[in-house]
């Protein structure tokens, strides 16, 4: 039995793992941690991960940047391996993720879809030869009027998966509203809509001379992520001190 501790309990997307898990053999989410404790849930629910009592195999995140400091040290402190999916992470977060790694598995996505983890293969490949012959790359991505972060981590990905295919050839541009010139060829352009309860949606755009080539990935349910961080949780128990990611998964 794989014992789970759901960091974000109570929040929307842990309460979706929640019931995912439920559905789950041998493996079971033993506690939850959430500063909202007054939910009632079928697992005991800490406000804080030192108030926990309970022991575990794997730890899901799905909380907030700001409670990913703590996280990452009672991850080290427990030795316990952590799937972090948590969005929105500075440089510094991510910086101590990598340290954090070489002490305790971490696996880091800023999408558990499957559908999205091949997205990026996809464009990866389709960078190669598009990009090559002329063809401007833009990203759109939609969500739901309640995501704080802007641009989402899985359109940052997108486009660092491109960039990892072309060499860091690209760099970023967010908003065009404050420079009045034409695009430059070496630009990535990622642009965030946010309005009423989409669950997520990935446009990416390879606009060539009379053509254009759109690779898509709609999420209709918040489900698709839940399953996926099941999987990772079940894949990284157990696991030795290292980065993981999506990919790992998939492959296995």
């Amino acid at each position: 039995m794989i014992r789970m501790i759901m960091h974000g309990c109570n929040g929307s997307m842990g309460q979706v793992i929640t019931q995912i898990a439920a559905e789950e053999t041998n493996f079971s989410i033993v506690a939850g941690i959430d500063p909202y404790t007054k939910k009632e849930n079928s697992y005991p629910v800490f406000g804080t991960l030192a108030e926990c009592t309970v022991d575990a195999d794997v730890i899901v995140d799905f909380a907030s940047s700001k409670a990913v400091d703590a996280l990452l040290c009672y991850s080290v402190e427990k030795k316990i391996p952590v799937v972090v999916c948590t969005t929105g992470l500075s440089e510094e977060q991510n910086k101590q993720i990598e340290d954090a790694a070489s002490k305790v598995a971490i696996l880091r996505s800023a999408n558990m879809s499957l559908g999205v983890n091949l997205l990026m293969k996809l464009v990866k490949e389709a960078a190669q030869v598009l990009s090559k012959a002329g063809f401007d790359i833009e990203i759109l991505e939609k969500h739901h009027n309640k995501k704080l972060d802007a641009p989402s981590g899985t359109a940052l990905s997108l486009a660092d998966s491109i960039n990892e295919a072309m060499d860091q050839e690209f760099h970023y541009v967010y908003d065009r509203s404050q420079v009045r010139k034409a695009r430059d060829k070496k630009e990535i352009g990622i642009m965030a809509v946010r309005g009423g309860s989409i669950v997520g949606e990935h446009d990416v755009i390879f606009a060539g001379t009379d053509e254009v080539v759109t690779f898509q990935h709609t999420a209709y349910s918040k489900a698709i992520f839940a399953k996926g961080a099941v999987s990772a949780a079940k894949f990284l128990a157990g696991k030795k001190p290292g980065l993981y990611s999506m990919k790992d998964v998939i492959e296995s």
